[in-house]
């Protein structure tokens, strides 16, 4: 196991670039989960003011 984590002598490599992969996959994540969010509040504002502009039974 110790052998694993010592990648061959290539560990002070190999670890920083998997956590700097996982750090830019957990911001993408992030940046998409907030996109959506605010995404859905645009949706919902425009829905909002579609509905108040438009009357009600209008032709």
């Amino acid at each position: 196991m110790n052998e694993f984590f010592y990648m061959g002598g290539y560990a002070a490599f190999v670890w920083p670039s998997y956590g700097l992969a996982a750090l830019v996959f957990i911001g993408v994540i992030w940046q998409s989960v907030a996109d959506l969010r605010a995404q859905k509040r645009l949706v919902d504002r425009l829905e909002t003011r579609r509905r108040d502009r438009k009357p009600e039974g209008g032709a």
